[in-house]
Parts: structure tokens; sequence; C-alpha cells
């Protein structure tokens, strides 16, 4: 018998992922010292106090049953301590949290919790590869919402059509966003708000990197616009924020009804995160809150090293407010994935093209800062001598 997996699985994912897999194992294989800007995982630990917190929690023997799918409430807690200090929302961490095996785990699931086969939903392009896969798993329509440079990466509600919106479950937005690391401000925000309550649609916000801002810039939780926990849920992760990606914790907060959705659906999947993982969670959320303890000025840092690197060598970047991702336009006569190849076979750096991540992000790569400051140098001294020899 030979399985050739569901007529889902064809959908899933993006095939150019894979390929530059493929194009980075065939360089390392003739030997290429290759800097890897490709995939956005942190390359630093998390702080001492983390790692201690974790450290005696995997020594307590009576952790070791099945947790909480819901997460402990401690925890939950200490999210909603943590909310209300950084952006002065008050949730109740009873109804309105829920814990979740890092935000991939919630946002894979959420259609398959609130929409039935044929139901249709709202996500970006360019956007973070689950939003559309998620919808594949739950048999559901996407509609497509570009997201350009000539409106600063922000969706033109007003460009939905009206039949489309009217039955749509849910629109998903992601700001500060990946891969753009575009951001949006609060009349934004009250602009969706007041879109979704006019087509009872429920607003979707993908919250990731919201302590990794810079220049002053303090990005925003959807849930402080007056009115929002009607309509609105964000998703949260420690990941990035506190270098704890492989520790995979994150939760959602907002509101009640498709908390309760997405709970219902996850405590019949499994059961829940590791006690010592959100252990070193509430540690992280509380280290913040004493110290404001972020990773923002390291990726600044990056960003700056950089982006001024690649200036020297005829690459002019605009600099993004926020994100460990630059999303950068291509020069012309190039496709996003022609250049993503030759940068790999002939300067031995990785990153990922724009199409990775929907139709309209041709034109564009994303370059991940998950190296060290000389590392990135180095990266960037390549990039111009290799672009030296197209000219």
């Amino acid at each position: 018998m030979k399985l050739t997996g569901s007529k889902r699985l064809s959908l899933l994912g993006s095939a150019i992922f894979s390929e530059v897999e493929e194009w980075k194992r065939e360089v390392m294989n003739q030997g290429v010292d290759v800097i890897d800007l490709g995939i956005g995982s942190p390359d630093l630990p998390p702080s001492d106090r983390v790692i201690e917190a974790i450290t005696q929690a995997v020594r307590n023997p009576k952790l070791y049953g099945y947790p909480s799918s819901e997460g402990s409430l401690a925890f939950r807690e200490t999210v909603a301590r943590w909310y209300q200090y950084r952006f002065g929302v008050a949730l109740d961490p009873a109804h309105e949290i829920l814990t979740l095996m890092g935000s991939q785990d919630g946002l894979a699931h959420l259609a398959l919790s609130l929409c039935d086969p044929g139901d249709v939903a709202i996500v970006p392009d360019p956007g973070y590869p689950i939003y559309s896969a998620s919808l594949v798993l739950a048999g559901v329509e996407p509609y497509l919402l570009p997201l350009r440079a000539d409106n600063n990466f922000l969706p033109k509600l007003e460009d939905i059509p009206e039949d489309l919106a009217a039955k749509a479950k849910f629109i998903l937005l992601n700001y500060p966003s990946n891969p753009l690391s575009a951001v949006a401000d609060r009349a934004f925000f009250e602009q969706l708000i007041a879109y979704a309550k006019k087509h009872e649609l429920l607003v979707v916000h993908d919250l990731a990197y919201s302590e990794m801002a810079f220049d002053g810039y303090k990005p925003m939780s959807i849930l402080e616009i007056e009115g929002a926990k009607e309509v609105a849920v964000e998703f949260h992760s420690l990941s990035k924020s506190f270098n704890m990606a492989g520790c995979r914790i994150a939760f959602l907060t907002g509101n009640a009804d498709a908390v309760k959705a997405l709970k219902t659906l996850k405590s019949n999947i499994d059961y829940g995160v590791f006690q010592a993982v959100q252990a070193a969670g509430i540690a992280a959320l509380e280290e913040d809150m004493e110290n404001d303890h972020t990773v923002a000025g390291v990726y600044e840092r990056r960003r700056n090293v950089f982006l001024e690197a690649l200036a020297e060598v005829g690459w002019t970047i605009a600099p993004p407010k926020a994100t460990m991702f630059i999303w950068a336009p291509v020069p012309k006569g190039w496709t996003s994935r022609q250049i993503s190849r030759e940068m790999l076979y002939q300067a031995g750096v990785v990153v990922i093209p724009g199409d990775a991540f929907g139709a309209e992000g041709e034109g564009f790569v994303r370059i991940a800062l998950v190296q060290e400051e000389a590392s990135l140098l180095e990266a960037a001294k390549r990039i111009g001598q290799w672009l030296r020899t197209i000219e």
C-alpha cells in the first residue's frame, strides 16, 4: 500500500521554503560558510532569570502530570497583570486568556474552532504562512487582502467587497508585521474595530512583535481600543520578545466567546503547556514588569549596523520601526526568487523570497536579523561584492 497523504497536504505551506532549504544544503555541501538570515529564529538565549525558573521547575516532581489545557491560573493571572502594565488593558484570566503552545499553535487551530467548511475568512497577502494554511486545514475559503507599499502595507478596508465582508467569519492582521515589518497606529485600529462592528466580523490580531520596536516607537494592543473585546482577539507570543522560541508558549486574549471556542477545541486535542515552561513564562513577564527587560535594543543595533553597511555597498533600504526583519525591495530586473537564489549561491547569504508569503510579496525579500553584528557586517560585505559583479 502506498500512502500519498491527503489533498490538504498539497495545499499546505510554501514550496519556496523547501526550495530555499535545498539551495542551502547544496551550497553548504560545496563547503561554503553560509550566513543564514532566512528563518526568524532568535539566536540568543532567554535571560538568566528565565533559565533559572525553568531549571527549578523541571526538578519539581509534582509538575509531571497533565497540565491544564487552558494553562495554569498562575500563568494566566501573570498575563493579565502584564497586559495591564504594558497596554493598560484589563483582562479576565478565567475567560479572556488562553495559554498556547506558541502562537502558531493557536493560529493553526483558530479557524477550526470558529468556522465551518465553506466559510470565508480574510487574511493578508503577504502574510505569515500559517494564516492561509490554517484555512486549508479547516476547509475555509480565503479572501486575500493585498498589503502594498503605496499604502504603507496597510489594507484598504473599503476595497473589500461588501458581500464578502458580510459573510466572512473573521479578518486576520498582524502589526508589527511579519514579513513586512510594517506598523499600524491607533487611528487604523479604530477604523478596523468600527469596520468589524459594522460587518459583525471578528478581528484576529497577531501581536507577536510588540516588544521588538525601535526609535522610541511602542506598538499598541488592539484591545486598547474602546469596545474592542466585543469583536477582537489578540495572539501574543514569548518566542521572539523573550528569546523563548523553543519553549513554545504563547497566549490568546480578548473576546470571551472566541477564547472559549479555541479552548474547547484545544481541550480535545492536547493537554496544554508543560508547567515548567509556564513557570519560565511567568518569570519572563515578571522580569519585564520589574525592569522593562527587552530585546528591542539588540535588534535596533543590528538593524542600524546592517542597513548602514548595505547602504555603503549601494543597497539603500528604509529602516523598519519594528520586528526582527527587513522587508527589502529587490533591484530592478530581478524576481524575488532569482535574487534570493543568486545571493545564496554567489554570496553565501540566505534570505527568503517575498513570494513565499503570497503573490503580493513578489519584488521583495525578507531578511532576518538573527545573527550577531559581526556576521551581519560580513553578510553585507558579501552582498556588496556580489552586487558589484552584476552592475
